[in-house]
């Protein structure tokens, strides 16, 4: 994604004083400069963004040279890489009431506490429908060469609506549910787009600028922009890169491939854990800077404490170490780059299975239930320290680095996808046929099985 936005020239002018944008927006880096969400620009000097600022603030913004900037700089940030925010933002500059002609909702609440707030002048004309303007989404606000400023966004987004000419709250996209009180996107919104206007649904893989509005308004694909089943709705774990304070690694490609530090040999966890059920998941060892093959997978109750914190069995802990070793056990097989660990979790009967390229080491069934065939006995997590188990990756050398790019069910190691598809997914993709009776770490999942 960070190299990927979409891209689209308004061909004939629209409203320049009235927009809504809506979009549903998870986050992959945080402080880390700027990350744009959309953007139209007509010139270098005349132009609008709405973007996450290297302080993990939400910044919008209109600036044309003659007038200065005009912005909302929340004094909040936005942190959290396991949630997906619903950001509406209202253009009225035809508004007598100035603190009306912008407008920011997250979540379904107006943002009303600023640490800036420059309110445009009356009718002010902003950038995004005038004729000739490119409208970029997760992009860089502009054509290219002279126009080309911002930055490419670093973020998964879904559902978004963009309005010429109306101005529509938060409540025309999302709604609460009745049942879990969380904020949810409304999947068929009675708006009008109005000349310009468009709404990406990011649903065909193979044609992402698809406009799903009736106005056919599609949009150029730069770069491969990837496919993700991760919703506002269902949420799927990935890599937690606020876990880096020791394992100081580089995490990409939605925050699935995690790379570890080169001197450190501690290890990093998913964002999402579990207490009972059974999960499964893949990694792929991906690649090594050099030296020996010193890989771990498996899970973990807690977070590193040290740079210098190796995997350790005494910590609750259990892997499948590169070499073939387990912990207590001899897994079988070894492993180095371009295999794939399967890792099966059965936290109903603390057993845990590993398999390689699809097939279970010391002969493992995971269906075996209490028995737990050629499984590692585990502790019951209500003894760890979290109370719950997450996924973990981690690499031995104290010189050299190493990649591990996890599919927790959303078919892809990185930006590759699965070479075919395994059975039994319950609506997650995964290489390998996945055990009777065990699901993909996302918010549904563990609701409904955890």
């Amino acid at each position: 994604m960070a190299t990927s936005y979409l891209q689209k020239q308004i061909s004939s002018a629209g409203s320049t004083t009235t927009a809504t944008i809506s979009v549903w927006v998870k986050r992959n880096k945080i402080s880390s400069g700027e990350h744009s969400l959309v953007g139209g620009i007509y010139t270098a000097n005349d132009r609008s963004s709405i973007y996450f600022d290297s302080s993990d603030k939400i910044t919008v913004q209109h600036y044309e040279i003659s007038t200065g900037v005009s912005n909302l700089v929340t004094n909040r940030v936005f942190r959290d890489v396991n949630a997906w925010y619903h950001i509406v933002v209202n253009y009225d500059t035809s508004n007598a009431t100035a603190d009306n002609r912008l407008r920011l909702y997250v979540n379904g609440v107006e943002e009303t506490s600023f640490a800036t707030r420059n309110n445009p002048s009356l009718n002010l004309p902003i950038a995004y429908f005038k004729s000739s303007t490119y409208f970029d989404v997760n992009g860089r606000w502009g054509s290219g060469g002279a126009n080309a400023v911002g930055s490419i966004g670093e973020q998964l987004m879904s559902h978004l609506h963009v309005i010429d000419g109306t101005v529509y709250d938060a409540s025309a996209f999302g709604e609460t549910d009745a049942t879990t009180g969380i904020w949810k996107p409304k999947t068929e919104p009675s708006v009008t787009y109005g000349t310009n206007g468009f709404f990406l649904k990011f649903e065909n893989s193979g044609s992402m600028g698809t406009d799903s509005s009736p106005n056919g308004n599609n949009f150029t694909v730069s770069g491969s922009v990837t496919q993700t089943v991760d919703t506002p709705s269902n949420v799927f774990a990935t890599w937690n890169p606020l876990d880096n304070y020791y394992f100081q690694g580089v995490f990409a490609n939605g925050n699935t491939t995690a790379t570890t530090g080169p001197s450190q040999y501690t290890w990093c966890t998913s964002t999402l854990g579990a207490s009972s059920g059974k999960w499964y998941w893949e990694v792929e060892y991906d690649a090594k800077s050099g030296g020996s093959d010193v890989a771990y997978v498996g899970i973990t109750p807690s977070t590193s404490t040290s740079t210098t914190a190796q995997p350790s069995f005494s910590n609750n802990q259990y892997y499948y170490y590169s070499s073939g070793s387990g912990e207590g056990v001899t897994m079988g097989d070894s492993y180095t780059t371009g295999d794939i660990i399967g890792i099966a979790l059965d936290l109903d009967n603390n057993k845990i299975y590993f398999s390689k390229n699809g097939t279970w080491q010391n002969s493992g069934d995971p269906t075996s239930g209490a028995t737990g065939t050629g499984a590692i006995s585990i502790t019951d997590p209500a003894s760890t320290t979290s109370g719950n188990y997450f996924a973990t990756v981690a690499d031995g050398s104290s010189t050299y680095n190493a990649t591990f790019k996890a599919n927790f069910g959303n078919g892809y190691f990185g930006t590759t996808p699965v070479a075919s598809a395994g059975s039994n997914g319950n609506g997650a993709i995964f290489e390998y046929d996945v055990p009777t009776g065990y699901y993909a770490l996302n918010t549904k999942n563990i609701n409904t099985y955890g």
